[in-house]
């Protein structure tokens, strides 16, 4: 539907409101998980710019009103197929507590209900302007560890390349004039994100071929990733030249942002080189008007609209159904458990960055007289915001920890006759150097991978209404060498696995 001069602008009232409705028909049915990304952009400095990526999305839309005039609309309707597909997703992050899948499936239904109300030559001719809508997702927490790790092994090795002695410990390193540690601030994944989105924007404006844009929006994600390096090792440089005087407090910040953004500004200075958007000479031919296009009758619209309102809203309405007639949780009850190990006197005062349990449980034991401890951490229908798996999850906080995670590799594990896939954590505190194997117990089964366990919580939760899960860390001293502190584990878990999951088994709940 588009304004004919002919006929006057009430005249088109109807369709207009309609599909009005239709594309903020999301925001209403979807209400708590906009919510959600809205709170996220107002926590976080990361992703504040979350809010103007929807107004920049607009005014693109609205810089191609004239051409959109001669467009009709013509409701596509495999868009509905998509639509759908995404409100699947959605539930399923919903009963997975994925919060990244749930933000997606939602943003993305905007621009498909552009695209299954207006038709595919409208949508097409604003792909850009639809699409820039996902960059309003917080996304970006999954890369912040390997951007810490990247940026930690530049600057060691820049400094090693300067001459500058350099003894390292996972992300913490000592230099002669004194320590420093790569933590999440330093990890540049905030300019990332921020290059990124602005990357794209200017690609999208400054050329009109593809293999420009393509180039420039690669060279926006490299480009911040290499300068991160190069600014962490700067600001090292400068503290360790003014014998650790400046760069050590909230200058550090401020070197920062200014070194960042001098790097963006030469980043698009010399893209503006090969730029493509010069507007045509004055005495060039004005392109010849194009008619209008008629509008789409109600009778068109009417049906398109109320399916696109069935496919959108009806995964919102199931889950709703679901949680009603959900019981109500049963209290979880972690009682000591009885092992072959005998029990042995607290060796470590550890708390790991997880939210609040339902039932926790540790105990501490002294196998052959070496110290082994385990904890177990209980979730059941945990209140919002605490989650069994999360990317906030650690053992060690990011910020002002007690004990600093030093490295955490995979292992494979000889349980017996079993084998057990773990995450193996060296960690380093006030009492020395711990040895920490994780897992997950989900329903029976085991994982250490984070996306498997969402996977299993998915099916525990189609299958069996419930959303159980436990974290289960086993734990010991060493000194140098960690081997004695695998075999010591290893002897536990071979006597003892089997009664520590019969203890999670009891508390399991199925419908």
């Amino acid at each position: 539907m588009t304004l004919n001069p002919a006929r006057p602008a009430q005249s088109y009232l109807p369709q207009m409101l309609l599909i009005g409705a239709v594309l903020l028909f999301p925001f209403l049915a979807y209400f708590k998980t906009a919510a959600s990304i809205v709170a996220i952009w107002d926590s976080s400095g990361t992703f504040a710019h979350g809010y103007v990526i929807l107004p920049i999305s607009l005014w693109l839309i609205w810089g191609r009103r004239d051409a959109l005039r001669a467009m009709p609309v013509q409701p596509w309707w495999p868009a509905l197929a998509l639509l759908a597909a995404c409100g699947a997703a959605w539930l399923l992050g919903e009963m997975g507590e994925v919060q990244i899948v749930r933000h997606y499936a939602f943003v993305a239904m905007l621009p498909l209900s552009a695209l299954a109300i207006l038709g595919l030559p409208i949508a097409r001719s604003l792909a850009f302007p639809l699409a820039f809508i996902l960059f309003a997702v917080p996304f970006g927490d999954v890369f912040i560890e390997p951007l810490i790790n990247s940026t930690a092994n530049f600057t060691v090795d820049a400094l090693v390349a300067t001459g500058i002695p350099v003894f390292r410990e996972g992300n913490s390193f000592s230099i002669p004039t004194g320590n420093w540690s790569v933590v999440e601030a330093c990890s540049g994944v905030r300019y990332l994100i921020s290059s990124v989105t602005l990357g794209c924007l200017y690609a999208y404006l400054t050329y009109r071929t593809t293999w420009r844009r393509a180039l420039f929006i690669v060279a926006s994600i490299i480009v911040p990733i290499f300068a991160n390096g190069a600014r962490a090792y700067l600001i090292v440089m400068i503290g360790h030249l003014s014998g650790m005087t400046l760069a050590v407090g909230f200058d550090h910040l401020i070197y920062g942002w200014v070194f960042f953004g001098f790097v963006m500004f030469l980043l698009f200075w010399i893209g503006a080189i090969w730029r493509e958007d010069i507007a045509p000479a004055a005495d060039a031919p004005a392109a010849p008007a194009l008619p209008d296009a008629p509008p789409a009758s109600m009778a068109r619209l009417l049906p398109a609209a109320l399916a696109i309102i069935a496919c959108v809203g009806i995964w919102p309405a199931y889950d709703y159904y679901l949680e009603k007639t959900e019981a109500a949780p049963a209290p979880v009850v972690l009682t000591e458990v009885a092992t072959r190990a005998p029990r042995g006197p607290a060796f470590v005062d550890w708390t790991p960055a997880f939210p609040t349990a339902s039932a926790e449980l540790q105990q501490f034991h002294a196998p052959d007289g070496q110290p082994v401890g385990f904890k177990l951490l209980y979730y059941r229908k945990p209140p919002e915001g605490t989650k069994l798996i999360t990317t906030t999850n650690r053992l060690s906080p990011v910020k002002d920890p007690v004990w600093r995670t030093i490295t955490t590799v995979v292992r494979d594990e000889a349980i017996g006759a079993r084998g057990l896939r773990l995450r193996e954590s060296s960690m380093s505190g006030p009492s020395g150097k711990m040895l920490v194997w994780h897992w997950y117990w989900i329903d029976g089964s085991t994982t250490s991978n984070d996306y498997v366990g969402k996977l299993l919580q998915i099916r525990q939760k189609l299958v069996h209404a419930s959303d159980d899960g436990a974290a289960v860390m086993i734990f010991a001293p060493y000194d140098e060498n960690p081997e004695p502190a695998r075999v010591a584990m290893r002897a536990f878990l071979k006597g003892d696995l089997a009664a520590i999951e019969a203890a999670l088994a009891a508390n399991t709940r199925h419908r």
